[in-house]
């Protein structure tokens, strides 16, 4: 496989064509090494349009989120470099490196404490020093490190708790894929007042559940 080739056919064939046109973003997925943080079995998947399994036999649903989706919640948290980012949803780190090269500081939590050791041995070869993994539920996120200029969910949840809404700063957004299976859209929430919140659906897209987050009550007749 041409590694080059095929990350420039990643941009320009499956991310630009998303409404991924911010040039830094497009610049960091070009020199951002994807391929480094997929597990060597599934190397040839780094650049495909799919989401890459992280476990074996894709225990609990863990993965690598499909590039273009995401370049488009990189872009929609429109980082800047003084700010705070919490993760939740480590996986392989990925996502966590891409969000170090846009802000300050990222705190990311990983509940699968194998994948969280992955993505520190990742971050750690790939030079990224501004990120730390913690091993921890984060559905209530992180309220030692508290407020964050942003938050991203690296995974779907029924609905965003508000304890997270809460550790946003007022300014902050927060992105999240929210819904339930075949209907689930990547949402923006931006935190506007104390207790104010602005929301904006971005685009239909499917991602395996985070663990730990409350579901709705299924009623059984």
């Amino acid at each position: 496989m041409n590694v080059e080739q095929a990350r420039f056919n990643m941009i320009e064939q499956q991310i630009r064509p998303w409404d991924v046109l911010d040039p830094e973003v497009l610049t960091l997925l070009g020199v951002m090494k994807r391929e480094d943080f997929v597990p060597a079995s599934q190397r040839a998947l780094a650049f495909v349009d799919m989401m890459v399994p992280l476990r074996e036999g894709g225990a609990a649903g863990q993965c690598m989120l499909e590039p273009k989706v995401e370049a488009r919640l990189l872009q929609e948290l429109r980082l800047q470099r003084h700010e705070k980012v919490l993760e939740v949803g480590t996986g392989s780190g990925y996502m966590a490196a891409l969000l170090a090269h846009r802000a300050q500081q990222v705190f990311t939590l990983e509940i699968v404490p194998e994948l969280a050791d992955l993505a520190q041995a990742n971050l750690k070869r790939a030079g990224v020093s501004n990120v730390t993994v913690r091993k921890a539920d984060g559905s209530q996120g992180l309220p030692g490190e508290a407020p964050f200029d942003a938050i991203v969910l690296s995974g779907s949840v029924a609905s965003v708790p508000q304890a997270l809404l809460d550790q946003l700063k007022i300014g902050g957004r927060l992105v999240a894929v929210v819904g339930q299976e075949p209907v689930m859209r990547a949402t923006l929430f931006t935190r506007t007042g104390e207790r104010e919140f602005g929301e904006v659906r971005l685009f239909d897209t499917v991602a395996p559940r985070l663990l730990k987050f409350p579901e709705p009550t299924r009623f059984a007749f």
